[in-house]
């Protein structure tokens, strides 16, 4: 079993920063790609930013330069740092890990438990 907990999540003010970790443990054999997802109320989930193994990333257009994505591969943690936050980016942040149980190609994904953030005055 995989078990991933996510922090940091919170009320900020816009144009203020937050920094979202999740760390992922159990039974993991190997991580391919770990990201975060957003969902706002009445909207669908949307990708946030990815990072790979390899340290490929890829970003959402809304929040591309805003927004930096890394990994601690030793911790098995993601982190989003977060900077000038919009009212726009309020939503549920929930953390996904891509991951191996056992050795061989069977990929699978686990998510988090979501954690709010809120951008309001």
């Amino acid at each position: 079993q995989v078990q991933l907990v996510e922090s940091g999540g919170g009320l900020v003010q816009p144009g203020g920063s937050l920094r979202l970790s999740c760390a992922a443990s159990g039974s993991i054999f190997s991580i391919y790609a770990m990201g975060w997802y957003r969902q706002a109320p009445g909207k669908q989930r949307e990708l946030v930013a990815a990072v790979t193994s390899g340290g490929s990333t890829n970003y959402a257009d809304s929040v591309k330069g805003r927004f930096t994505i890394s990994r601690d591969n030793a911790k098995n943690t993601v982190y989003l740092q977060m900077n000038s936050l919009k009212p726009e980016d309020t939503a549920v942040y929930y953390c996904k890990v891509v991951l191996t149980t056992t050795p061989g190609p069977a990929l699978k994904e686990y998510w988090g438990q979501g954690t709010q953030v809120t951008v309001s005055s």
